[in-house]
């Protein structure tokens, strides 16, 4: 399990065509890729298991917790991105409520995201 950050802070400036804005890249791939929006709501979990495929969870609201196959519990909160590779057995859990765009693909590059480190607890 992987930690990044696709805070305002990570992005770089654009002024192109006239723009005047943030972005934070997040990912991009070549085959077929899902992606879904997750609402947990209070005392909400993902349960734990493996991934299907390569995994990108982005909080975009709230606050909770994940754990990979090394069973050690992080937080997070909007902004921070977990990578989780394919086979990865993983669990996401909240007390307050958390909402996450979730990307799914045999192929994630992730190297334009930011690396963060991150407390580990438990």
């Amino acid at each position: 399990m992987d930690i990044y950050s696709f805070k305002k802070e990570t992005g770089k400036k654009v002024e192109k065509f006239q723009s005047d804005f943030i972005m934070s890249r997040i990912t991009k791939t070549q085959k077929d890729v899902h992606i879904g929006c997750m609402h947990l709501e209070e005392h909400g979990v993902i349960g734990y298991h493996q991934a299907v495929v390569p995994q990108l969870l982005l909080v975009v609201e709230g606050e909770g917790m994940v754990k990979g196959e090394e069973k050690r519990v992080t937080p997070v909160s909007s902004g921070d991105a977990v990578y989780w590779e394919k086979g990865e057995w993983h669990e996401t859990k909240t007390e307050a409520g958390l909402t996450a765009i979730v990307i799914e693909s045999e192929e994630l590059d992730v190297s334009a995201l930011s690396t963060i480190s991150k407390p580990h607890s438990g």
